[in-house]
């Protein structure tokens, strides 16, 4: 004979508060907002290849404390080496503190440098982008670097896309003009941005990445797209104090925004990028949007990384 159970009761009495508590912690995780970052490492590679040589010790020892202070939720990586390279840095952030345990490696034509993502959130889908190419001057040219693209769900029922690549560089080649070749690769990736859009005309969606090129450039407005499929310009920049309006109200203000440095020309130059779509803009919160500033930052690339914030409920 089984003996009643006074516990049941109980039991009983606060189920029908489930709801509400899920309700609540859902409400919760809503406000609770979760980092994108997007970082050029600078050949970041555990072996060498025939062009490039291991990234030093103290080089990836101060990207790793760079990316520990950003703490992103979402990491996408340009000039990442192969897969263990990748697994290497994986590591690293870990043993910091830093828990990034799902991954997309995604190779291209360069058989050097990749593209990556990292993400403490699930990748619920993974569509990459490996084989493009285009016609420039009549000659078939491959894009050097991949399209990763993935999915990712910060919290059950909220899911936005994610795509980074690494745009031709300014360094000439005898092949054609770099500045065409960029834009043709940049069209293809602003092809990749209408096909979401095409799907949902609301879609959650961030491209971020070394873009290589200034924004008034054919290049950056191929990505950046027009009308009411527009992307938005988040423009990080550094935390120094900076708050004066701008002086001409067709600029933006003068923060110091620049990503990357160009020894030869000893330049200065913003060509990195984290670009919303419309929909990921409502979520998009700008007091947490900014460049990490460290010193000798340069010891870890000749890029800085970017970081912007976001909060997991559609606006």
């Amino acid at each position: 004979m089984l003996k009643p159970n006074p516990g049941g009761r109980i039991l009983r009495r606060a189920f029908p508060l489930l709801p509400i508590v899920a309700a609540f912690l859902s409400s919760a995780l809503a406000q609770d907002p979760f980092r994108v970052v997007t970082y050029n490492v600078e050949n970041y590679l555990v072996r060498p290849t025939e062009t490039r040589k291991i990234k030093p010790e103290p080089s990836r020892a101060m990207v790793v404390k760079g990316l520990v202070a950003l703490k992103p939720d979402v990491l996408a990586l340009q000039e990442i080496g192969d897969v263990d390279s990748l697994t290497e840095l994986q590591g690293r952030l870990k043993a910091a503190g830093l828990d990034l345990p799902h991954a997309e490696h995604v190779r291209g034509y360069d058989t050097n440098i990749f593209v990556a993502v990292l993400s403490r959130f699930p990748i619920v889908s993974r569509h990459p982008h490996t084989n493009e190419s285009y016609l420039l001057n009549g000659r078939r040219f491959r894009t050097s670097r991949a399209i990763a693209e993935v999915e990712i769900e910060p919290r059950p029922g909220y899911r936005f896309s994610l795509l980074t690549t690494h745009l031709k560089s300014k360094r000439a080649v005898a092949d054609g003009d770099e500045a065409e070749m960029r834009t043709q690769e940049a069209m293809i990736l602003r092809e990749k941005l209408d096909a979401l859009l095409q799907q949902k005309s609301d879609a959650n969606f961030v491209v971020c990445g070394d873009f290589n090129d200034t924004r008034d450039t054919p290049a950056i407005r191929a990505v950046m797209g027009r009308g009411n499929k527009s992307l938005m310009d988040t423009r990080p920049a550094e935390r120094n104090g900076d708050t004066a309006p701008s002086e001409n109200p067709n600029w933006d203000p003068r923060r110091v925004t620049w990503t990357h440095y160009y020894g030869k020309e000893d330049s200065y130059s913003r060509l990195d990028y984290i670009l919303v779509s419309r929909g990921m803009a409502r979520e998009w919160r700008k007091e947490g949007t900014y460049i990490l500033s460290l010193p000798d930052w340069g010891v870890a690339s000749d890029h800085r990384p970017l970081v912007a914030e976001f909060l997991p409920a559609d606006k």
